[in-house]
């Protein structure tokens, strides 16, 4: 089996039909320039074409993602973010006196019994 992600190097008839394809492809959009299906077709027929298309439009994908993403970041808020040292911050108790009314434990250890 054959990796998909490999490019192989076309025969003389695969190349013939891809290039008809693309010719095609292009007459298309040249008639409808607002048509992004046909423009999205005609440059991955050209990616077939030229390997090296394909390469540094992913690259140029990644770089993207990854700016979309550190932006992603930069918009929360700062409470999400958690900036201050909360041991800092005396919160407990929140009731101010002991809760339980009797001790639980009897005071006799059990483990030496």
């Amino acid at each position: 089996m054959s990796d998909p992600g490999q490019a192989r190097p076309l025969t003389g008839w695969q190349r013939a039909h891809v290039l008809s394809a693309v010719e095609y492809v292009r007459d298309v959009a040249l008639k409808a320039p607002r048509d992004e299906r046909a423009r999205a077709v005609y440059e991955r027929l050209l990616e077939v074409l030229e390997p090296t298309r394909r390469i540094a439009r992913q690259h140029r994908e990644q770089r993207q993602a990854k700016t979309a993403a550190g932006s992603m970041w930069d918009q929360r808020s700062g409470r999400e973010r958690r900036l201050g040292d909360r041991r800092k911050i005396d919160a407990w108790p929140l009731v101010p006196e002991e809760r339980r009314r009797t001790q639980r434990r009897s005071g006799v250890d059990r483990r030496n019994a």
